[in-house]
């Protein structure tokens, strides 16, 4: 039908009419979708963040002498991926109502628009993502009878809690001159870390004022995972950084010091507590990976530099394979 429309619109030209001269306008076929690598499709896929929380839950309860049973390990592993899925699919609504060809992006502030790849990705695919949503939610059904009673009721009121918190972020209007009420780093800040150490604390309630200092600097290492990664993400853009969170803004302003200042905790709480050893030293290694990346970022891809964010996360891993 295609074929059969353009033909009526562009006859041929008759043996005795003379072939049209000059520049000729060629329709290029649009350009096939690149390959992404393995890095770029763990962070795209989001299976970056629960990869991340999975390997931490198992670790602290590791490092706890504490055996949790892999459906632990499998059911933060599905939570996780389902949340950071449906907050990336959330983002990526401004997708349905910023214009799309070249005359209406010319009207527009781009630097206004936070959409970034991952949230580019989850919108080409929304009907995958939500069909994976959909069987994740079956799975983590049948893998929640299985975690311990206490540790299902303390995610039980977090579950509540992020609902709420995000709920507030999407939901809610920003302020007048565009600002967020609430900032995103500090729900991760607080979320994360605690998801990670409910298995531990919930089969050792009496580990809890041990665990604290190593949830705080775990916190605080998450917490620098995600204001790096917005200043990489906007590193021109006055007008997106201006939206921001006044914490936000004064975090990043002020992230090589509180970088450093954390690796420093982290060092002092592994030498002063042995307990904490190891975490301690596998944030500190993960603080000073996220400075290095930090330093290179103008040399590597923004999806791969999105990716080692989360990849330098996985430090336990070393701790791990050394036992």
């Amino acid at each position: 039908m295609l074929d059969r429309n353009l033909h009526d619109r562009n006859p041929r030209p008759s043996s005795s009419e003379p072939a049209p001269r000059g520049p000729q306008l060629v329709v290029a076929p649009p350009p096939r979708p690149s390959r992404h690598s393995a890095l770029a499709l763990w962070h795209l896929l989001s299976l970056d963040a629960p990869t991340v929380a999975a390997l931490w839950t198992f670790f602290i309860a590791r490092c706890s002498h504490i055996a949790l049973p892999w459906t632990a390990s499998a059911a933060m592993f599905t939570a996780v991926w389902m949340i950071y899925a449906a907050d990336r699919l959330l983002d990526a609504r401004q997708l349905d109502t910023t214009p799309h060809t070249p005359t209406d992006l010319a009207d527009i502030d781009l630097a206004s628009i936070d959409i970034e790849e991952r949230h580019r990705f989850h919108h080409r695919h929304r009907a995958r993502f939500l069909a994976g949503m959909a069987a994740a939610s079956l799975a983590l059904v049948l893998l929640l009878p299985h975690l311990q009673p206490r540790a299902l009721l303390l995610y039980t009121l977090l579950a509540a809690l992020l609902g709420t918190w995000m709920l507030l972020i999407h939901a809610r209007p920003p302020h007048r001159d565009g600002t967020r009420r609430l900032p995103k780093e500090l729900a991760v800040g607080i979320f994360f870390p605690a998801a990670c150490f409910i298995p531990t604390v919930a089969r050792a309630p009496s580990l809890q004022p041990q665990l604290l200092p190593i949830a705080a600097i775990f916190a605080g290492v998450c917490t620098l995972n995600c204001l790096f990664l917005y200043t990489w993400e906007h590193p021109h853009e006055p007008l997106a950084r201006r939206h921001a969170h006044w914490t936000t803004l004064w975090s990043i302003r002020h992230l090589p010091q509180l970088s450093v200042a954390l690796l420093a905790l982290c060092i002092t709480l592994a030498a002063l507590d042995r307990f904490a050893t190891a975490p301690a030293l596998a944030c500190a290694l993960s603080t000073a990976l996220l400075l290095a990346l930090h330093r290179l970022r103008t040399r590597i891809r923004p999806v791969h530099l999105r990716a080692a964010a989360d990849l330098v996360l996985l430090s336990p891993l070393l701790f791990l394979l050394h036992r």
